[in-house]
């Protein structure tokens, strides 16, 4: 089973930066759909960023122009570059794969963050930004 563990957590002023990182390990399938999910305080989980195989990158409105998605060459690790933070940033941020490609992209394409879409999920890194 392919497995997920983010770093990269942690506290900065509003206006600063952080970059998430995802390692992966144990792939099972030849390619996987991957994206950056968040849940803040008392919401349900949302979709943030997502990257497809073939790199192309889809961004949720409110981060569109502050975050950027990315993978290392050897496809071990998955980046959130995030600039511009804002308080309303503040949340836990969760990398998720799914090896369904075709059917994740199907929907994402169509605007959903539906977070069943995806199969195998991280342990969540808090995020924390304040004004």
């Amino acid at each position: 089973q392919v497995r997920l563990v983010e770093s990269g957590g942690g506290s900065a002023q509003a206006g600063g930066t952080l970059r998430l990182s995802c390692a992966i390990s144990g792939y099972r399938f030849s390619s996987y759909y991957w994206a950056w999910f968040r849940q803040r305080e008392g919401k349900e989980r949302e979709g943030v960023a997502a990257i497809d195989t073939d790199g192309t990158t889809t961004y949720t409105d409110s981060v569109k122009g502050r975050f950027t998605i990315s993978q290392d060459n050897a496809k071990t690790t998955l980046y959130l570059q995030m600039n511009d933070l804002k308080p309303d940033d503040t949340a836990v941020y969760y990398c998720a794969a799914e090896p369904d490609v075709a059917y994740v992209r199907r929907w994402i394409r169509k605007g959903s963050w539906d977070p069943q879409l995806f199969d195998v999920w991280g342990q969540g890194t808090q995020v924390t930004v304040s004004s």
